[in-house]
């Protein structure tokens, strides 16, 4: 047997030897390493607080400002206005809650201070299934922890309520890197310490071990974080249907130029889709000419900029594209 190889139970087989996997598993470490030194000042671990200043919720927060904003879950500060951020230096500070979007999970706070290192946002839309990614947060309430792994899956769709309302977080990142309890708000991020995602733990417990999402960093995500650091409420527009994502048969794709759509299920009673005629078992394809292929890229579109105004919305009926003219609301808020 040639030096500097193992023989595999199957006869024939072989695999680098010691010395090479060391080389692989260094050159990962390193990665992994150079991201949580990057990254572990810029995250913080909250513990929030009630009206009689009693914590009862805790998470992580990623500083994105150098005078200390943070963008959390939602979830996390909940319907709360203050707390306190503790970093891995020991310091402790108080922060304020400055604006929540329940129904993209997403919050933004200020931690009270100056000359903080915040993180690089990075962009979603680039991540590749396989794509190495390391999480940075607080579960279970240990400061600081760092896990790594792959995204296991894009465009993942994750109910999120807020209310009596509900609505998917659409295109949420799938990893198997370890996410816990607390880990929600914290960074999920790519090899070059660029932050990618917002960690949540909206995943039930049916789920199982193994299984973590992100909401990503994003245009979309990117238009909320900086509509709530500012103080204003996230508006979105409404159309009023129900519905899933499906796959239109060959032929009609072949006709219309459209292979996936939103299936129609049920068309609220007076809602812009009602006014406008969509039906059930409809396929929506477009809003205003750009295709939607799933219920998230739907939700995309109805931004605050629909709010009033009258939209084209292609529709696949009994084979045949259609446009019908629906004058858009704004969604109530949470």
């Amino acid at each position: 047997m040639p030096a500097g190889t193992v023989q595999l139970e199957r006869p024939g087989a072989s695999v680098a030897a010691d010395s090479d996997d060391g080389v692989v598993l260094d050159h990962y470490s390193r990665t992994v390493s150079a991201v949580a030194e990057r990254l572990l000042p810029s995250v913080a671990a909250l513990r929030v607080e009630d009206h009689l200043r009693r914590p009862f919720a805790s998470g992580s927060a990623v500083v994105i400002s150098s005078d200390g904003l943070a963008v959390t879950s939602a979830h996390v500060v909940q319907q709360a206005t203050r707390g306190t951020a503790s970093f891995l230096s020991g310091e402790e500070v108080a922060f304020e809650v400055v604006g929540t979007d329940r129904f993209s999970d997403l919050a933004v706070v200020r931690v009270a201070g100056n000359g903080y290192q915040p993180a690089e946002l990075g962009d979603a839309a680039k991540l590749r299934v396989g794509q190495l990614v390391v999480a940075i947060g607080n579960p279970l309430g240990f400061e600081g922890s760092v896990s790594a792994g792959v995204v296991s899956a894009l465009g993942r769709s994750l109910l999120a309520s807020a209310g009596a309302s509900s609505r998917l977080l659409g295109d949420v990142i799938q990893t198997d890197a370890a996410l816990h309890p607390g880990n929600s708000g914290g960074a999920l991020a790519t090899s070059s310490a660029r932050v990618v995602g917002i960690n949540t733990a909206l995943v039930g417990h049916w789920v199982g071990q193994g299984l973590g999402m992100a909401v990503p960093v994003n245009k979309t995500t990117r238009a909320v974080i900086g509509t709530l650091a500012s103080g204003r409420r996230v508006r979105r527009a409404y159309l009023g249907i129900g519905g899933g994502s499906r796959v239109l048969p060959p032929p009609v794709a072949l006709s219309s130029g459209y292979f996936r759509g939103v299936e129609v299920v049920s068309v609220v009673a007076s809602s812009p889709a009602g006014v406008a005629g969509v039906r059930p078992r409809d396929v929506i394809v477009s809003i205003d000419a750009v295709p939607v292929r799933d219920v998230g890229e739907l939700q995309t579109l109805l931004t605050e900029e629909c709010i009033g105004r009258t939209i084209a919305v292609g529709v696949i009926r009994a084979g045949r594209l259609a446009t019908l003219q629906a004058t858009c609301v704004e969604l109530p808020p949470a």
